[in-house]
């Protein structure tokens, strides 16, 4: 009887409806948030498809529909330690710029 439990839970999980979580233009950008995911034991596929605006191809990443908000949660806290990432790189240089005119500027 557990035998035909566990069967019958690896065909469930093998038809498991997969639900997208991103969609993004290049291969590389899917592969990262594949990564991204399955680090977080979350599991992800990625697909290409026709662009139904475009004449062109995008990649979309899928997972189970029952990990969707985890796999959001993640995606999003991701691409904003991104954006504070950048964010913080842009303005060191702007900083150690202005830092550097202000210190040669009341020197001479």
């Amino acid at each position: 009887m557990v035998k035909r439990t566990r069967k019958s839970q690896k065909s469930q999980s093998k038809t498991q409806e997969l639900v997208v979580v991103a969609i993004v233009a290049t291969m590389d950008e899917a592969k990262d948030y594949e990564t991204l995911l399955k680090s977080n034991d979350i599991p992800a596929m990625v697909k290409q498809q026709q662009d139904e605006f475009t004449d062109g191809k995008r990649c979309v990443v899928m997972v189970p529909e029952e990990m969707t908000d985890e796999a959001y949660v993640i995606i999003e806290s991701q691409d904003a330690f991104d954006d504070f990432y950048d964010s913080a790189l842009d303005n060191g240089d702007e900083d150690e710029d202005d830092l550097d005119g202000d210190i040669f500027e009341e020197g001479s």
